[in-house]
């Protein structure tokens, strides 16, 4: 069998610090990789009131692009989409919905958590 990917490595790795950081912050894990014909979503969260849609990005130390400006306006667009059927599925209603996005900064740096990273309609 042969070695996993070191990129697939590198971003479980950075999902798990990001999962583990969202926690620190009060979030509470609803899923995680949710998958749907329209696309997938890193995780799925509750903050307060608010259910939450995280886009996780890492970059390597050193890299001279910071990991949430790699959310391309497509990438938006398909994580709204997937958050729009989640909550038809899970009959999702009256409730504050917001997009984060979680950038980890090198294997041995910070997390940073923007709230609010983007809306539905951009």
């Amino acid at each position: 069998m042969s070695d996993p990917d070191p990129r697939h490595v590198f971003g479980r790795e950075a999902e798990d610090r990001a999962v583990t950081a969202l926690i620190e912050q009060g979030y509470r894990i609803l899923e995680r990789n949710l998958r749907t014909r329209l696309g997938e979503v890193d995780i799925v969260a509750m903050d307060g009131d608010t259910l939450v849609f995280v886009e996780v990005r890492a970059r390597r130390d050193g890299s001279a692009v910071h990991p949430a400006a790699t959310v391309t306006r497509r990438k938006q667009r398909q994580v709204v989409r997937v958050a729009m059927l989640y909550c038809q599925k899970h009959g999702v209603r009256n409730t504050m919905i917001r997009f984060d996005v979680v950038a980890v900064l090198g294997e041995n740096s910070g997390i940073e958590i923007i709230r609010n990273a983007f809306e539905a309609g951009r």
